[in-house]
């Protein structure tokens, strides 16, 4: 769900690379899942099964704030009785035997897939973050917490793994998030993957285990918001703040790390009746509003602010992917989550899509004119007292979610325009599985943007000059027969200009916009792409242990090269999406749940 988050980790593999340009200028049974794999949702704390638990008992949870919050200033959790939004999901016509065969034996194979990895991790990395699927040894990069274990708590549950959950559940009190090995801590990775990830368990099961836990995260999060403005620390140093280290919030923060708090705290203060959290992430929403309209590209917010002075609207970089993403992904879901008692998301959600979708979506020059759009980046200024925009035409793995976050969007606000561009959307990201050369799109790369939305004829002569012109960049000039040497050697797929970052990391969000349209449309064809795009993960990826993301997904001479890591998302997101695209449409229905950008599955409240 680059994360950072999206989906949801990435923000530090990608966000490093970010700061250094920002700063220069800037497991195995064959079993179908039991009827009992229904989600048992729950409304409040008290309505899950009699089990010990509900509160933590975290040094965290008694924790001096040198900022306390001013009760009289706090913010309360919104009262009333929730608006009957639009539905979201399609109506589905009932499925023929064969049909139906098909889809489970799509389903078991993704299950088998999810207890391949799932087994591998409790064997040689249990209770660590994350498994080396190639040599068996393990990481902990998120604070050494078992993140692969608590993201894939809801994974289990929904795919009806109740063994393998209830095993996980009770290795829980063993994950102590009073210390921890990092030196510096991703608030923001640790409120989407374990947060979410208890409160998702904690929705689907009822077992108050997972809620005291949830609780027993949040408060250590809280922490990181005792600042002087009570802007969080968004790389925080837990053992100083443990200290009592005075915390001063970043002056180089990203959008995504800031804004992506909403939808978990927000749900962490309804289940318990504590508004605290809710006050904490509303505080920032109402930062970020009141400067919507005051940034260089009026109605979205820059990648990069100061959280300490409280400024969002200055850099000019705007973009719905990487180092943004999940801001924009909140907006419509958190209207959502509270029942449209919210309004201001609606509000900032509209507004922000007003702007990207005439900026930033762009239509590629591909071979066959096919219809199709990318979210690309946009860098606003004002030179010689005139407002100019330059494209960046960048598409991103991580940006493939925005076409999932526009069907959702524009079913909510009933603004058909939302829906239609949601689905170009996510046809790029289809069209750029198939056209590459091992069926699994890149990282990054660039395209050559049409002029109009309405399309443009193939123009060999501009697309090889076009590649030329960035294959020379920065160094001596390629010639003619030398290029043509280049575009073996790279296999640029006709119509991509470059590919400055080849790797896969597993990543989910195409698959989680191929489902989310799924579900809004009840396309059928769109089975047949998210099949095709698991077909060519499950053949590059897998290892003798588990799956490998890969380092370069444009060599098809042998097999691919892989980097021996396996982040907690492939399980806890990309298994998850490609199980539920392929489930009856009442599992986990759009209409009852939210997905975090870690595709952890949140309650709504319903009227």
């Amino acid at each position: 769900m680059f994360t950072i988050g999206r989906r949801k980790s990435s923000i530090y593999l990608i966000g490093g690379l970010v700061f250094f340009f920002v700063f220069l200028s800037y497991r195995h049974l064959d079993r179908d899942p039991p009827s009992s794999a229904r989600p048992r949702p729950q409304n409040g704390p008290s309505s899950g099964p009699d089990r010990p638990g509900g509160e933590s008992q975290s040094k965290w949870t008694h924790y001096k704030p040198r900022y306390p919050v001013d009760p009289a200033s706090m913010r309360p959790l919104p009262t009333g009785k929730p608006l009957a939004l639009p539905r979201i999901q399609a109506d589905f016509p009932p499925e023929t035997e064969a049909a139906r065969a098909d889809r489970e034996a799509k389903q078991r194979r993704i299950r088998d897939a999810m207890l391949k990895c799932w087994d591998a991790y409790r064997q040689h990395a249990w209770l660590h973050d994350e498994l080396r699927p190639i040599t068996g040894g393990r990481r902990d990069p998120f604070g050494g917490w078992g993140a692969t274990l608590v993201d894939s708590l809801d994974t289990l549950w929904i795919m009806g793994l109740r063994d393998e959950f209830d095993d996980a559940v009770a290795a829980l009190e063993k994950i102590n998030f009073e210390t921890t090995s990092l030196n510096e801590v991703s608030i923001f990775e640790t409120t989407i993957r374990y947060l979410g990830g208890f409160l998702a368990a904690y929705d689907l099961s009822g077992d108050k285990r997972l809620l005291a836990k949830a609780v027993e995260v949040g408060d250590m999060i809280y922490a990181a918001f005792d600042t002087p403005n009570r802007m969080p620390v968004v790389r925080w140093d837990l053992k100083g703040a443990a200290r009592g280290v005075k915390q001063e919030a970043g002056t180089h923060v990203l959008l995504a790390e800031i804004g992506t708090f909403a939808l978990e705290f927000t749900r962490l203060s309804v289940l318990t009746g504590n508004p605290k959290w809710f006050d904490a992430s509303e505080r920032i929403t109402d930062m970020l509003r009141a400067q919507q309209q005051t940034t260089r590209l009026p109605g979205m917010w820059p990648i990069l602010g100061d959280a300490k002075a409280m400024k969002f609207n200055d850099h000019p970089d705007h973009s719905l992917g990487a180092l943004a993403d999940s801001w924009y992904e909140y907006l419509p879901k958190m209207y959502a989550l509270s029942g449209g008692l919210l309004p201001v998301y609606r509000q900032m959600y509209e507004d922000a899509m007003d702007t990207a979708i005439r900026y930033n979506l762009f239509r590629p020059m591909t071979e066959t004119n096919e219809d199709i759009l990318v979210s690309g980046s946009v860098y606003a200024r004002t030179r010689d007292g005139k407002f100019e925009t330059i494209l960046k035409p960048e598409g991103q793995h991580l940006a493939c979610f925005v076409g999932g976050m526009l069907a959702v969007g524009g079913k909510l606000v009933q603004n058909q325009t939302h829906i239609d561009k949601g689905a170009k959307v996510t046809e790029g990201c289809i069209w750029s599985y198939k056209v590459s050369p091992l069926g699994i799109m890149p990282e990054v790369f660039y395209l050559l943007p049409c002029e109009s939305t309405s399309g443009c004829e193939w123009d060999e002569k501009k697309w090889r000059d076009t590649a030329l012109e960035k294959a020379n960049f920065g160094g001596e000039m390629m010639k003619e027969d030398e290029f043509e040497s280049l575009i073996k050697q790279k296999r640029f797929p006709r119509g991509f200009t470059s590919i400055p970052d080849s790797r896969y990391h597993l990543r989910p969000e195409a698959i989680e916009s191929v489902f989310i349209l799924y579900r809004v449309t009840g396309r059928k064809d769109l089975l047949e792409a998210a099949w095709d795009m698991y077909l060519a993960i499950d053949k590059h990826t897998r290892t003798e242990l588990a799956y490998s993301a890969l380092i370069d997904m444009t060599v098809t001479d042998g097999k691919a090269p892989m980097s021996d890591v396996m982040e907690s998302f492939w399980m806890g997101e990309t298994l998850k999406y490609f199980y539920l695209m392929f489930s009856e449409p009442d599992l986990i229905s759009l209409d009852e749940w939210v997905f975090n950008t870690e595709a952890h599955p949140l309650k709504r409240v319903l009227p």
